[in-house]
């Protein structure tokens, strides 16, 4: 059987501190994994107690380990990635939605160009579709000719049956 980490009291202090001042809940259950380590539990009760899989535990171990707290307090991803905030974005969108209002056509490329000017740098091109899906835009295009339209022959044939 492998060597068992250790982890000291004062380690165990400094976890706990750091959970009392911590209000995220994705870092508290990695610091709570790791004191449940400390206390000597196995990988697979402390994965049923906090809800991380066993090798995630290993992991998660091993990093503090190597990291310090640091590597448990961390956040490498955080939510909300947008440029703008949602009543930022329906202002831009209201300059638009008045031009469409009066008759313009709008194209999701203008759109895109000034939501880029707006936040300084290059968007994704799907970016500016989840912007307007979010603002419950949706694509009105006029057609230039019903699909169902006769052609013009019929269209012919039947002017000719009726003025007989």
């Amino acid at each position: 059987m492998p060597k068992r980490y250790h982890i000291c009291a004062e380690a165990i202090q400094t976890i706990e501190e750091a959970r009392k001042v911590n209000q995220d809940k994705k870092v508290e259950r990695r610091l709570r994994a790791v004191l449940l380590y400390a206390e000597g539990k196995s990988h697979a009760e402390i994965g049923e107690i906090v809800g991380y899989a066993w090798t995630y535990i290993t992991a998660l171990v091993r990093r503090y380990r190597v990291n310090g707290l640091q590597a448990l307090t961390e956040n490498k991803h955080i939510g909300n990635r947008r440029n703008m905030t949602v009543t930022e974005e329906a202002t831009l969108l209201d300059e638009f939605r008045k031009q469409a209002e009066d008759g313009k056509i709008i194209e999701v490329s203008d759109i895109k160009k000034a939501y880029q000017e707006r936040v300084g740098h290059t968007i994704g091109g799907s970016q500016i579709y989840y912007v307007l899906a979010r603002h419950e835009w949706r694509k009105v295009m006029p057609r230039s000719k019903h699909p169902n339209k006769a052609s013009d022959e019929v269209i012919e044939a039947s002017k000719k049956l009726t003025l007989v």
